[in-house]
């Protein structure tokens, strides 16, 4: 007897356990593709040119049903496992990285939400994200700390009310979202144990929103820089119990959206190597084609390997997340960790191919490039990714 094919899978907050069938998520994986080879490069060519995503844009991503895809059906998603569901990053990531942007993260706030949420906050907030209606911006990052406990952003609590004071930077859609998913501490604790998730209002008086959309490379993404001088934000917009506040930011959303971003990685990593192999076919050089110096086959031959052995460890901690096994968080780590620096080689030799002519913006890899080096700060930093891994081999040690 076959007991898996009686076994009823249980679907949990974060969306574990949910699945679609093979030829249903092979129709999709053959849609994204044929999105973003087509649509999504136009869509790409007009935001590098305006420095702008447009709002037909967002419009049209949702009406595809693109900013819906991770989330389990309960909560009006498309149920891909997570599995499934990097197969698909993996291709949007090989458009522009606006478009990678917003689907990253309109398809991972939810898993912060959900597993915290009354049913009130899940008709209010989660389910609007999930269809793509409403925009919640991940709000953690300060400039004068960390990300994690060592936040000093605070809210003080008068009846039915919080008021929040303090600054937060580097925040991704915060000057277009309708929310801010902030992160912040009850006046006076210290530690997580003080810490609280709220749900701000775009519109709530008292913060000061400053635009800090000039970067390197993701052009057209916004980014903000929040000063917030005693908002007030209403205790029902509080998501878990006071002290929850870091399990919101970290235990059910950081994990996965690390290992999204390993794969968004590849995906990158995929494009500047075709570029690559494209340009060595059609630049010849002393009468021979580029593809047929050693040295430029050798440099693709190493990007080849070295895309591939990021891929196969982010697949193995996508698989070790979504069968909740207890190594998914330092694998995650070390996925991250491995396709970033993976994809710093693999686009500097695959400008490399292209000569000086790479350089210059009317060559694809030359966006490509700048895009790249962004990935280094998603969802912390080499550093952080280096202390997540160590205190897993040597936790036993340690005692």
């Amino acid at each position: 007897m076959n007991t898996s094919a009686t076994k009823t899978s249980t679907v949990t907050a974060d969306g574990r356990g949910s699945s679609v069938p093979e030829p249903d998520y092979l129709a999709l994986l053959d849609r994204v593709t044929s999105w973003v080879q087509g649509p999504g490069e136009e869509w790409s060519g007009r935001i590098e040119a305006t420095g702008t995503v447009p709002d037909d844009l967002w419009k049209q991503l949702r009406e595809e049903g693109f900013l819906s895809l991770a989330a389990p059906r309960d909560l009006g998603g498309t149920g891909l496992s997570f599995v499934q569901w990097m197969g698909l990053m993996e291709v949007f990531s090989r458009s522009h990285a606006s478009v990678r942007m917003i689907v990253h993260v309109l398809n991972g706030t939810w898993r912060a939400m959900n597993p915290f949420a009354d049913e009130a906050q899940r008709q209010r907030f989660v389910l609007p994200a999930v269809a793509g209606e409403t925009v919640v911006a991940f709000t953690l990052t300060e400039p004068a700390n960390g990300s994690g406990a060592d936040i000093t952003s605070s809210v003080r609590r008068d009846g039915d009310t919080y008021y929040l004071s303090g600054r937060k930077h580097l925040i991704t859609f915060g000057v277009r979202c309708d929310y801010w998913l902030l992160f912040a501490r009850l006046e006076g604790s210290t530690g997580r144990d003080g810490t609280v998730a709220l749900l701000v209002d775009r519109n709530t008086p008292g913060v000061q929103v400053e635009d800090t959309s000039a970067t390197m490379g993701v052009r057209g993404t916004d980014h903000a820089s929040l000063t917030f001088t005693d908002a007030p934000v209403p205790v029902g917009n509080r998501l878990g119990a006071e002290g929850d506040g870091l399990a919101v930011a970290l235990g059910g959303f950081l994990t996965p959206s690390r290992i999204s971003v390993a794969m968004s990685c590849v995906g990158l990593a995929q494009r500047a190597q075709q570029l690559a192999v494209d340009y060595a076919r059609q630049r010849t050089t002393f009468g021979k084609p580029l593809a047929s110096r050693q040295a430029i086959a050798f440099s693709l031959a190493e990007n080849a390997a070295d895309i591939a052995a990021a891929k196969a460890l982010t697949l193995t901690a996508a698989a070790a997340w979504q069968a909740a096994e207890p190594t998914a968080a330092a694998l995650s780590s070390m996925a991250k960790l491995t396709a970033v620096d993976m994809l710093g080689r693999v686009t500097d030799k695959a400008l490399q191919v292209h000569g000086g002519i790479g350089y210059w913006q009317t060559q694809p890899i030359e966006r490509v490039y700048r895009d790249a080096r962004a990935q280094r700060f998603e969802e912390g930093t080499n550093e952080i990714q280096k202390a997540v891994i160590a205190r897993e081999i040597l936790g036993g040690a340690a005692g």
